[in-house]
């Protein structure tokens, strides 16, 4: 099927946390991806995200102590993504850097290649911060945006507004389906994926290769790899 899309760049949006951020909006003429309209999923999605927030809940007490006695400050972390079609939203994650981190950026070196941003001995992580992403401890609260409809369970890893702005045209064909919590990437590469093209590929083949069935495989091998520690997300 032939996908065709229309980008907009927008002015920017007057609020102190999205001042240095212009909004790429793409309207997109097709049909959406089976994922996006199944109700199995979606029953999955709410059934886990009622799950994982109570487990967030239980969990967020002794996060924020451990936070606060190793680098006080803000408990949470959010940030605009880019979900489904590109549409933006405010993802939200347990802080696992130091209070600033965004302005830091750019004097870490990125070992990554491509639209994406990694570096696995980034300074700016902070103590608590490496343990919740081996354990991925940071990812819980992201469970709201599961239950709010703006992500799934499994999905694509959602982008920064600023790898977007950078996309080429086949670029845009990951984000036929929602961001998730987990995805090809996660459960089959972790951090040893470090192309952004290759991400692009294992996306586009989970999209082949989606059903329910599928969706499930891909939680129960992404927490076979928390447990065996392999690489942070």
């Amino acid at each position: 099927m032939i996908t065709t899309y229309r980008f907009r760049e927008s002015k920017k949006v007057a609020s102190p946390e999205m001042d240095e951020l212009y909004l790429v909006d793409c309207e997109k003429q097709a049909e959406h991806h089976p994922s996006v309209t199944s109700k199995a999923k979606r029953l999955i999605d709410i059934l886990g995200g009622m799950v994982g927030l109570g487990i967030t809940a239980a969990i967020a007490i002794p996060v924020a102590i451990a936070m606060q006695l190793d680098n006080p400050g803000p408990v949470f972390y959010s940030q605009i993504r880019c979900g489904l079609h590109g549409r933006q939203f405010r993802i939200w994650k347990f802080r696992s850097m130091v209070v600033g981190a965004e302005k830091l950026q750019h004097l870490v070196k990125n070992q990554a290649k491509g639209h994406i941003f990694k570096n696995e001995n980034d300074p700016r992580i902070t103590r608590v911060g490496r343990f919740m992403r081996r354990t991925s401890l940071d990812e819980f609260p992201q469970f709201w945006n599961v239950l709010m409809g703006d992500m799934s369970l499994v999905g694509t890893r959602p982008p920064t507004v600023n790898e977007v702005k950078n996309y080429d045209g086949h670029h845009w064909e990951r984000l036929n389906v929602k961001p998730g919590i987990t995805g090809e990437w996660q459960a089959n590469g972790r951090s040893t994926v470090e192309d952004f093209e290759e991400i692009v590929r294992m996306d586009i083949d989970y999209q082949r290769k989606w059903s329910v069935i599928y969706d499930i495989s891909l939680i129960f091998k992404t927490v076979m790899a928390v447990l065996d520690k392999k690489g942070a997300c």
